[in-house]
């Protein structure tokens, strides 16, 4: 039988390029895995042009998270599974990142019994964000309600995946391990580095080998503090272009310096951006994704564009907790000053922002 998994994690933790490294893993011994892509806003994600980028197959399932449109999520695995014989299909889960042990894993085993193997419910870790339910309370500037999404996501865990071990020390590791064994101990626990694939072999095994617990946890969903984190959640997506008049410019520097104005006029308005994520892809076939994981952090580059540009087609992903009409108006400040520094024409194709519990969309 075929596998489906849902990988959560809060925003920056690493979800997609875990499902990459897996996919390249499951793909190159002798299987066959593909990722979906799930948003709560319109197409235009980043990380499904990167995927394709990277060679990976996806598919995408975006204006509403996998846990409310459950007849769209059975008829892509069908596809996927019957037709296109995958072993393993993994999805994301967007927004608050919790919920979907309830809303997709039981109501598949309830409603479709024995057409899907579930395979452990996987939650991917950052350490930084980690550090703020440890008994240190790390402030990283991000509001307090966030604690809870961090709490319910390793509660609904089978599996849960301390990432990103090549920006830590062996010590480092211990203490987030301890921790992680403590607070979650019905689940798996494995230290992984997605971007360099460390331990994806030894995580495949495990997934390809176990099935889910479908244990029944109550995180609190829907109650109040589910409510209250939701609320500081803003959704912003943008497509565009962007040309010189006359000679080139580096793309890779423009996007930089967009980046660095949006990070600079959230920092004036008090706000933060658990996930900003750019991708442009350049005439010669190389791309450039850049994200950035909050305004204090430093920017990474996931690949570079190799040659100067006379026109880019640029995709803007952001997850931001600040309100969302300000948030809209932060963009625009910040496109309009970085086009006019480099001298550039803009076409915006697809604009919308809206807050997680907006009635509305911008």
């Amino acid at each position: 039988m075929k596998k489906f998994m849902v990988v959560s994690g809060f925003l920056g933790a690493g979800k997609t390029t875990f499902m990459l490294a897996l996919a390249d893993y499951i793909n190159s011994n002798n299987g066959k895995a593909s990722v979906i892509v799930n948003d709560l806003g319109a197409k235009n994600l980043v990380d499904a042009r990167y995927s394709e980028a990277c060679g990976c197959k996806i598919t995408e399932l975006t204006g509403q998270c996998i846990c409310y449109q459950t007849e769209n999520l059975v008829d892509r695995l069908r596809r996927l599974m019957d037709y296109e014989h995958n072993d393993l299909v993994m999805s994301d889960i967007p927004g608050c990142g919790v919920g979907a042990l309830e809303h997709v894993y039981h109501k598949l085993n309830r409603d479709y019994h024995g057409e899907f193997e579930l395979a452990p419910f996987t939650v991917v870790v950052d350490p930084e964000r980690l550090r703020t339910i440890m008994p240190e309370q790390a402030d990283l500037n991000l509001p307090e309600e966030m604690k809870y999404l961090f709490r319910a996501q390793l509660q609904e865990a089978d599996l849960v995946l301390l990432n990103k071990t090549d920006l830590l020390t062996c010590a480092e590791i211990e203490t987030y391990l301890e921790f992680l064994k403590d607070f979650c101990c019905d689940a798996a626990l494995f230290a992984i580095s997605a971007k360099n694939k460390t331990n994806i072999d030894r995580v495949a095994d495990y997934i390809m080998n176990h099935d889910a617990q479908l244990r029944t946890v109550d995180i609190g969903y829907g109650g109040p503090e589910f409510i209250a984190a939701e609320q500081k959640l803003s959704w912003y997506n943008r497509q565009l272009y962007v040309k010189i008049c006359c000679g080139t410019f580096d793309g890779n520097a423009f996007l930089e310096d967009l980046v660095e104005s949006i990070r600079r006029k959230l920092l004036r308005e008090h706000g933060n951006v658990p996930h900003l994520k750019v991708f442009a892809d350049g005439a010669d076939g190389t791309s450039c994704k850049i994200s950035l994981l909050g305004v204090d952090y430093d920017l990474q580059y996931d690949s570079r564009l190799v040659r100067p540009c006379v026109d880019l087609p640029v995709i803007i992903n952001a997850r931001a907790t600040c309100e969302s009409q300000l948030l809209a108006e932060i963009m625009d400040e910040a496109l309009d000053e970085t086009v006019n520094k480099y001298n550039l024409d803009a076409v915006v194709f697809f604009t919308e922002c809206f807050g997680i519990m907006d009635e509305g969309r911008i």
